[in-house]
Formats: structure tokens, C-alpha cells, sequence
């Protein structure tokens, strides 16, 4: 599955170089395979609600995360 980004506006720049800022801070943020998942459910089901599990384990790797730099 090739990866597609995010395309958000602030993003312009980045994408021009090949890389998408908020791609590059998941995957230090360690939760790129949380996000990962996340993303191939939404591009499988096309609505959030179907990917709640995904959705709940990316936002428990990032508040681990939030919470281990603080």
C-alpha cells in the first residue's frame, strides 16, 4: 500500500521534498504502527466509526507518549 500522506495545507513545502511533516513526527513520536493501522482502516471501511479499535490504540500510544516527555 503506498503512503499517501496528509496533504494539509502547512504541509506544502514538505511534500515538495517528499516528505509529509506530521508523517515524519508520528514516526518519532513511536506510534507509526498504530497510525499505520489506522490509516489502512480508513481507507478500507472510508468512516472512523468502523475503525474504533485503531482509533483508541493510536490515541493510547500518543498520550504514552505525551505523558512519558513530560
Amino acid at each position: 500500500m503506498a503512503k499517501a500522506g496528509h496533504g494539509w495545507s502547512g504541509a506544502a513545502a514538505a511534500e515538495e521534498e517528499g516528505e509529509d511533516p506530521l508523517d515524519a513526527r508520528i514516526a518519532r513520536s513511536g506510534c507509526l504502527e498504530q497510525h499505520r493501522q489506522l490509516q489502512e482502516c480508513m481507507a478500507e471501511r472510508r468512516d472512523w466509526r468502523h475503525c474504533q479499535e485503531q482509533v483508541r490504540a493510536f490515541g493510547a500510544c500518543m498520550a504514552r507518549r505525551q505523558q512519558q516527555r513530560q
